[in-house]
C-alpha cells in the first residue's frame, strides 16, 4: 500500500509499505504558503489541492511520497540539488523553466488577475488597456520568481513593480496601502477576497492565461529533473488517469469551486 507523508523537514526519504522500493520514494516540495494550492495549517501540516492531488497520483503510480516544505525562491535549485524529487506549487510550464527542468503534463491551469480596492484606481478597469492607464506611475505587487513577475516587468514598464517572497506578504501590503494593486493567480486571490481582510477588494480587467501571453506558460505541471524520464512517465500516466476518471475534477471543485481544465474555462 502506498502512502503520502506530509512533513516540514527535509528528512531522508522513507520507504513505507510492503513491496515499496526505496527508488520509488519521491520527496515532493511545496511552499506551504500558496492557498488553496497548498498551505500550512495551525498544526504545521501542509494541506491543500496539491497535497490531495499528490496523494492520488502517488497511489496510482505505485509511489511512496513525502511532502516537504521548500521556500519558493529556492525551488528549482532544491530540485537540481536533489533535496526535492518533484515540485508542486502552482508552477506554470514556461519555456524559460524548461531550459532547466522537465514538467509533467498539466494537472490544472488557472488565470491571473489584477486585484485592487473596490473604490480604488482599478474600479473602472475592464480591459488590459484600462489597467495600464490606471496603474501608470503606480506600484504593483507580485510574488517574485513567478510568471506574474515576468509579465509585469515586460508589459508594465511605466509602473513600479514590488516583489514579495509570499502571497501573504503581498496581501498584507495591499490591505495596508503600501501598493496600489497586485497581480497573482486567480485561485489564490479568491482565498484572499473571501477573507475578512479582502472584503474591500476585487479583481479587475481581463483574466490572463498563456493563450493571452506566452509568459504565462502552458498550464501548471509537476517540476522534475530532466533525467528522471521514468518518473515523468509514471506521473503523466497517473495525471491522465485522474483526468479520465473525474477524480482530478472532483478535487478541483473541492478546492477551487470550479474545474480550470473543463472546456470553456
Amino acid at each position: 500500500m502506498t502512502k503520502i507523508w506530509v512533513s516540514l523537514v527535509g528528512a531522508a526519504a522513507l520507504t513505507l509499505g510492503a513491496g515499496t522500493a526505496a527508488a520509488d520514494t519521491v520527496r515532493i516540495c511545496m511552499e506551504g504558503a500558496y492557498p488553496p494550492f497548498n498551505n500550512t495549517d495551525s498544526t504545521g501540516k501542509i494541506v491543500g489541492f496539491e497535497v490531495d492531488v499528490a496523494d492520488s497520483l502517488c497511489k496510482q503510480a505505485g509511489l511512496t511520497c513525502e511532502v516537504v516544505q521548500q521556500d519558493w525562491d529556492g525551488f528549482i535549485p532544491a530540485l537540481l540539488n536533489k533535496r526535492c524529487g518533484a515540485l508542486m506549487d502552482g508552477m506554470s510550464i514556461t519555456e524559460e523553466r524548461l531550459k532547466q527542468i522537465a514538467f509533467s503534463v498539466p494537472y490544472t491551469d488557472t488565470p491571473a488577475w489584477f486585484v485592487g480596492a473596490k473604490d480604488g484606481l482599478l474600479k473602472d478597469a475592464k480591459t488590459l488597456a484600462d489597467v495600464h492607464a490606471a496603474l501608470k506611475g503606480k506600484t504593483i505587487g507580485v510574488q517574485r520568481s513567478t510568471t506574474h513577475q515576468n509579465f509585469l516587468e515586460a508589459e508594465f514598464k511605466d509602473a513600479s513593480v514590488k516583489l514579495y517572497d509570499t502571497v501573504d506578504e503581498l496581501n498584507f501590503d495591499l490591505v495596508n496601502g503600501r501598493i496600489d494593486a497586485g497581480l497573482g493567480d486567480s485561485t489564490s486571490w479568491d482565498s484572499f477576497l473571501k477573507s475578512d481582510a479582502g472584503k474591500g477588494y476585487s479583481h479587475y480587467g481581463p483574466t490572463l492565461t498563456g493563450k493571452d501571453n506566452p509568459l504565462f506558460g502552458q498550464g501548471i505541471g509537476i517540476g522534475l529533473r530532466q533525467e528522471d524520464k521514468e518518473l515523468k512517465a509514471k506521473l503523466d500516466k497517473a495525471i491522465d488517469s485522474m483526468k479520465a476518471d473525474g477524480s482530478l475534477t472532483k478535487l478541483a471543485m473541492q478546492w477551487f469551486g470550479y474545474d480550470p481544465l473543463a472546456p470553456g474555462n
